[in-house]
Formats: C-alpha cells, structure tokens, sequence
C-alpha cells in the first residue's frame, strides 16, 4: 500500500483491515514502520493534520521499491510450491476417495 500511495500509520492499519488483515494492529504497525525507515526502506515526513497533531506519512524509497520487487519474486516461488503441494495433496486425497479398495 506504501508502494501505491503515502500513507500514515493508522490509515495504513484501517486499509490492511479493509482487505482482511484484521490480525494487524494499529500497535503492531509502528515498529515495523520505524524498522523499514531503519533500514531506508521508507521515508517518512510530518504533515499538519486537520483533526489533531501532525502525522508521519510515510512513502517508499528506491531501496524499498527494489526490496519489494524482491520479496514479489519470492513470495511467488513460495505460492507456486505450497501450491503444488496442495494439489498434489488434494489429487491424492480424491483418488482415496475413489478408491473401492477402501
């Protein structure tokens, strides 16, 4: 999401929610922000806020648009393993069943 748009923190929790991350919390969100600024993956800049103190929006940086593109082509190597163990799985469990030997 940081990648799409700048963001703050707890809009950022309410959209991972919206999309059914509801095991996210708001307070689970903040150490992971400030790592990522650590570790120059995003940035972050204080704006004025129209309802209270100011917020920190937070926005990719180079080295976190290269990290996400890494972890894109890693997350799809996992899936495409998992995926086939599932089916796998699932082809054998139907011939089980299909069996009249059981």
């Amino acid at each position: 999401m940081i990648a799409r748009e700048e963001i703050y923190g707890y809009e950022l929790s309410v959209k991972l929610a919206e999309q059914g991350l509801t095991f996210v919390s708001e307070g689970s969100i903040y150490p992971v922000l400030l790592r990522m600024q650590k570790e120059n993956l995003i940035t972050g800049t204080l704006r004025e806020s129209p309802n209270g103190p100011k917020r920190k929006y937070y926005r990719l940086t180079d080295s976190g648009r290269q990290a996400l593109e890494e972890f894109k082509e890693n997350w799809m190597e996992l899936k495409e393993a998992v995926d086939h163990i599932l089916i796998q799985r699932s082809v054998y469990n139907d011939s089980e069943r299909n069996d009249p030997n059981q």
